[in-house]
């Protein structure tokens, strides 16, 4: 049977093929617009008040990548109308370049025209001074036609009678006769040369006529491509008008996304075990655009420190009066934790004031802190550094206004991870660190440490460049190598 033709399967194939490839995309389209929708800023506002700070993130980290995405499809239609309002602006350049040329065209055919109808003129004056000697000359050749006539009519008596002599009636004739034909020659030439000034004027006034239709089809070219230049500069104008309101939409995608960015950043904490690699990575840029230093370098000091909040000290301060202490895991009595003069005061403060405002839970005497280093069996230097990035008090409130400047907070705390990483990095800014130069940032890590013997960059600078190397790699690629894996983790 016909219905059961190859042909008519290959017809219901092409239709289901349709169908499908029609609900995928009306999926897609719904799925952005529900996006856009739950993307609102008044929608991510109650989501800030009304939802669990985990489904917040969730929200945040949804609509940040949506925000990005619709940024680079925008990117796509910006560069797209940018090539159209270049295509357009080039038309009407092109057009502009036509049209001057036909003013150029039309003023030199003007200016031939302009020439013609003098010449015309001219010889139009010409023929009629022509024609005026013509008439003169044919009235004197009457007049001597006359006057032979009437020689002609005389009798030789006549003659004889009026005339001296035969020899002078002779002479008359011959006289009346040479100006017959002198008069006779002249306007043979004089005829000659009116009609060559009419075959003159004849030919001028057809070139004139051509001229004349020549700047009419060059007005009409000017014209048109002036019409076109119009079209052409409106069409520039609603491109433009396009191209601008791409950039705002961008804008405000971008602006979005670094508004969501800064929510997100606020939400990260430091959990037990210490924070994520993603989370410490987009606080580490956050700081880097507020002082310079680059995030791969930042994240090394932190982690050769404490690997990024893992482990924030092993000392607990017993006495604030000589600035002795314990270890937390053994009990056992920890010399030199923390200075007593230089430092203890200073950590007092700063405890007691996270307390009052609630961002500390732990006193004095429970705060873990580092402990005093030991070296080839002594003690040498003072423990006491607090939080993430290690910063001993006196330190610590060196930079506590820069701190409070650069975040907006009214209160510092070394132990928020965000407020650890900015003190940081404004601390290596103020060494001389500066990205890219690895002789710099090595001599700022040295002194971040406090030492910069040959001891010191073997144990604690050049470690920190290769983790420094490792974090540039995982930020620029998304990736790492085993080593780095295994030396990071």
């Amino acid at each position: 049977m016909k219905f059961f033709q190859p042909k008519f399967f290959t017809a219901i194939a092409i239709v289901f093929l349709a169908v499908v490839f029609w609900f995928a995309q009306g999926d897609v389209i719904f799925a952005e617009s529900d996006l856009d929708a739950k993307c609102q800023w008044d929608n991510i506002e109650q989501g800030e008040k009304n939802l669990a700070q985990n489904d917040f993130r969730a929200l945040l980290e949804e609509c940040k990548k949506y925000y990005e995405d619709k940024s680079s499809q925008i990117e796509g239609d910006i560069k797209q109308t940018a090539q159209e309002k270049k295509t357009q602006a080039s038309k009407i350049a092109n057009l502009q370049a036509v049209i001057k040329k036909l003013n150029n065209q039309i003023s030199q055919s003007n200016l031939i025209i302009k020439d013609l109808s003098a010449q015309i003129s001219n010889t139009q004056t010409s023929i009629v001074k022509t024609d005026q000697h013509l008439t003169g000359l044919k009235a004197e050749m009457a007049n001597l036609l006359i006057l032979r006539a009437e020689q002609d009519r005389r009798s030789w008596l006549e003659i004889l009678l009026a005339e001296k002599s035969m020899a002078s009636f002779f002479d008359g004739v011959v006289a009346l006769d040479n100006l017959s034909a002198k008069i006779s020659g002249l306007l043979g030439n004089i005829k000659i040369l009116k009609g060559d000034l009419e075959t003159q004027k004849v030919s001028m006034d057809s070139e004139k006529k051509e001229q004349e239709n020549v700047v009419v089809m060059q007005k009409l070219q000017q014209n048109d491509s002036a019409k076109k230049k119009q079209e052409a500069k409106r069409l520039l104008k609603l491109t433009e008008k396009e191209y601008q309101t791409y950039l705002q939409e961008q804008k405000d995608a971008k602006d979005k996304v670094t508004k969501i960015g800064n929510l997100l950043f606020e939400l990260v904490e430091v959990p037990a075990g210490g924070i994520k690699v993603e989370d410490a990575i987009v606080i580490a840029k956050k700081v880097a655009k507020l002082t310079g230093v680059r995030p791969a370098f930042t994240l090394a000091i932190l982690w050769q420190e404490t690997r990024i909040g893992k482990v924030m000290g092993g000392c607990y301060l017993r006495d604030t009066a000589t600035g002795e202490g314990i270890y937390i895991k053994s009990g056992n009595k920890a010399p030199r934790t923390m200075h007593p003069t230089r430092d203890a005061p200073i950590f007092s403060r700063i405890v007691s004031a996270l307390n009052q405002a609630s961002a500390l839970k732990t006193d004095v005497f429970n705060t873990p802190i580092s402990c005093c280093m030991i070296k080839d069996g002594s003690y040498f230097g003072w423990g006491g550094a607090m939080g993430p990035a290690q910063f001993i008090p006196s330190t610590w409130a060196i930079y506590e206004e820069a701190i409070k400047q650069k975040s907006g907070r009214s209160i510092t705390n070394p132990w928020n991870i965000k407020d650890a990483f900015l003190a940081n990095a404004i601390f290596l800014q103020d060494l001389g660190a500066k990205s890219g130069d690895s002789t710099r940032e090595m001599r700022a890590a040295l002194r971040y440490f406090g030492c910069t013997t040959t001891w010191c960059e073997t144990n604690y600078g050049r470690p920190v460049m290769a983790v420094a190397s490792c974090f540039e790699n995982y930020i620029s690629k998304g990736s790492m190598s085993t080593t780095c894996e295994n030396l990071i983790f």
